[in-house]
């Protein structure tokens, strides 16, 4: 996931973090973060398969900003409140490092 320069979020799945990051950051592509650099990523998950990665881009992409901020910030209070039913356990991952969620 990653914030845009107008603090909206963009979230999406690949199987490159690193080269898709860079695509983001530089720009490359027409899409919807190319108007809002710079980007920072804010957070990043591994998935066992890359069709678990996209069922998990599309339920996010459906939340509202809180409870994308809620669910960065790791408030899992806040984001079942937020939630209808608890989302925050339903997405199944591997969180990585800080270090490495922020992309440096």
């Amino acid at each position: 996931m990653l914030r845009c320069r107008d603090g909206s979020y963009y979230v999406g799945a690949t199987t490159n973090l690193e080269q898709r990051l860079g695509q983001h950051r530089g720009g490359t592509f027409s899409g919807y973060t190319a108007t809002r650099l710079p980007v920072e990523m804010v957070w990043a998950a591994e998935f066992d398969t890359i069709h678990d990665a996209i069922a998990n881009e599309r339920r996010m992409k459906r939340w509202s900003r809180a409870k994308k901020e809620a669910f960065i910030e790791g408030d899992w209070a806040r984001l079942r409140a937020l939630s209808s039913r608890s989302e925050a356990e339903e997405v199944k991952v591997t969180r990585l490092p800080r270090s490495e969620r922020y992309g440096g």
